[in-house]
């Protein structure tokens, strides 16, 4: 059994108080080891695509916004994906205990940039879709290094923006209404999980 904390571990102060909260050594070593290492065979199955943007089922493909490629996660394709998918239903659960949101399902996929890599300033929230919550992106890159890029930049408002580089095992929360942020370009194949906690459609 790969050990991880669990979500009664967690402060979510930051994130009801902020907008955001960053949790290091969410995932065990090995456990991110194997999440990575399916994350590449991914790419070299022909199942990673090109990510969009937009809501609808033909995404708009433009470069120039967005570089990284991704491919959705599901129940049962593996053991190392179910414990995470476990894992993100224990916090789907707390956060509801204490923040009281109403969520109501999880979703998520792996994201893999190349180097030279970015993603613009954005928001999660489709402007017709209100569904998504919370964004959670957990990292899977071993010994990164500051000067290879690849942060995660927030833009809380009225605050500074802050950086937060894709260490393994990293997980980042934020507001999907509320916070915009982006990736820097990357200089190194940057690997990672991103999913968003969802409500129930009205």
């Amino acid at each position: 059994m790969l050990t991880s904390p669990t979500a009664c571990d967690l402060s979510f102060d930051d994130l009801h108080r902020h907008g955001w909260s960053q949790h290091d050594a969410f995932l065990s070593p090995e456990l991110a080891r194997q999440l990575a290492a399916q994350c590449v065979q991914a790419r070299g199955d022909g199942r990673m695509k090109a990510a969009g943007t937009g809501s609808g089922r033909t995404p708009d493909l433009d470069s120039s916004v967005r570089g990284d490629s991704i491919a959705w996660l599901e129940a049962g394709q593996s053991d190392a994906c179910d414990q995470y998918l476990a894992l993100m239903e224990a916090l789907r659960q707390q956060l509801n205990r204490e923040l009281f949101l109403g969520l109501d399902e999880y979703e998520s996929h792996f994201a893999l940039y190349a180097p030279g890599a970015f993603y613009r300033a954005h928001l999660d929230r489709f402007r017709d879709d209100d569904q998504r919550t919370v964004s959670v992106v957990i990292y899977l890159n071993e010994d990164w290094l500051p000067g290879q890029g690849g942060a995660l930049r927030l833009h809380p408002e009225g605050e500074a923006s802050r950086d937060i580089l894709p260490e393994a095992g990293r997980m980042v929360m934020f507001l999907s209404a509320e916070m915009l942020h982006e990736v820097l370009p990357t200089a190194r194949e940057r690997l990672s999980l991103a999913g968003w906690l969802r409500r129930r459609a009205g």
